[in-house]
């Protein structure tokens, strides 16, 4: 499905989103515009931005407009240790827009689930992750890494942990020289830095990636997360997104929040990723639960770089109803809206007004005007 942008194509796309998530059994999730200023100080490395607008409450507490969905999310949901929760949320944040660089009101459209998620709401997820991206554009693509490969193999070499930050940076940037260097300052040997450089690079369709990761691997403990990642591709490619997936070793996250999978997801005419997603079991522990979770958050003000076509007319037809009583008038709007047009019921015709057509109600019925719009 392809949704036009702007105002009113946001509304659309919000739409097929909704009817999107509530076809898998989501449930909307509604929250508070604001939370308690701390819950975004002791998280503050999970956040896009630290910049946060702030307020002191009735009872002297220091608020703040929510940033970040997520974090709410999972502070105001229980520990969930007999299955799962799905839920998705149509929400407003409020942090510095990369259009303009000043403080909005975003909307973030995303989805949840917490608790137990098994392989298959993993698979579940990336496959709506990637239809989501096709409500937006018809041109999309979804890069999907896995973090186990990435932190076993750290833990294998021996990195340490105030090492693992900025060679996690170069492994995102694929800047495999300075990464090369890092690992020289670590201590790395030159065939395991070998490996690290190698993983990467790699990019591509699943099943061409797959088994040069097995041969980079080898025959590790690292299998296992190769057979996962293999297992929720594989129920990925079965849908009509298969195609714009791909497996791209360099998407990383935040290790002390993110684990397992980890998504982004773009779209044609914009240069960022639009669609950000992952495993976060880290972030629940460290928010003192023992349950997990998988997800992701559409940032739609993102939207506004689309090339947005003109719509040609105002209005598709114009009634024109002078001294009509609003009984007749109304009956005949009705009319014409039949075949879902868009009808303006006005007494007279603005000069700059486009219409495909003008009707006048006279005492007959409807009439056709010229219209030279």
């Amino acid at each position: 499905m392809n949704t036009p942008t702007g105002l009113r194509g946001e509304e659309m796309t919000v739409a097929a989103l909704r009817t999107l998530y509530g076809r898998y059994g989501y449930t909307p999730y509604k929250m508070s515009k604001f939370e308690e200023y701390d819950l975004y100080v002791r998280n503050k490395d999970f956040l896009i931005s630290d910049s946060i607008i702030t307020f002191t409450d009735t009872n002297g507490k220091l608020m703040a407009l929510k940033p970040d969905v997520t974090l709410s999310i999972v502070k105001n949901t229980g520990d969930i240790t007999d299955g799962v929760r799905k839920v998705y949320y149509d929400e407003h944040v409020y942090r510095v827009a990369k259009s303009s660089h000043t403080f909005r009101e975003i909307r973030q459209m995303g989805l949840e689930c917490l608790g137990e998620p098994d392989a298959y709401c993993r698979a579940e997820v990336l496959r709506l992750a990637a239809e989501s991206l096709r409500c937006i554009a018809p041109e999309t693509v979804l890069d999907v890494s896995h973090l186990g490969i990435i932190t076993g193999l750290l833990d294998r070499f021996g990195v340490a942990a105030d090492s693992r930050g900025a060679m996690l940076k170069c492994i995102g940037e694929k800047n495999r020289h300075e990464l090369a260097q890092l690992c020289a300052a670590a201590g790395v040997t030159e065939d395991d830095t070998a490996v690290l450089c190698e993983l990467a690079g790699l990019y591509g369709a699943p099943s061409e990636v797959l088994p040069k990761l097995r041969v980079l691997l080898g025959d590790t403990e690292l299998a296992a997360v190769v057979e996962e990642l293999e297992a929720v591709l594989s129920a990925v490619a079965i849908t009509e997104n298969a195609a714009a997936v791909r497996l791209d070793l360099s998407v990383v996250g935040d290790i002390r929040y993110y684990n397992g999978f980890v998504f982004k997801g773009f779209v044609s005419g914009i240069p960022g990723a639009v669609l950000t997603g992952g495993q976060y079991d880290r972030l629940l522990h460290k928010m003192g639960k023992a349950s997990g979770a998988i997800g992701f958050a559409i940032y739609l003000d993102l939207l506004e770089e689309l090339t947005v076509p003109d719509e040609p007319y105002d209005a598709d037809d114009v009634l024109l109803y002078e001294a009509a009583l609003p009984a007749e008038v109304s009956r005949a709007v009705a009319a014409l809206q039949q075949d879902g047009r868009r009808v303006l019921a006005l007494k007279a015709l603005p000069e700059k007004l486009r219409c495909r057509r003008v009707w006048r109600l006279t005492e007959s019925g409807v009439e056709p005007v010229e219209n030279d719009a």
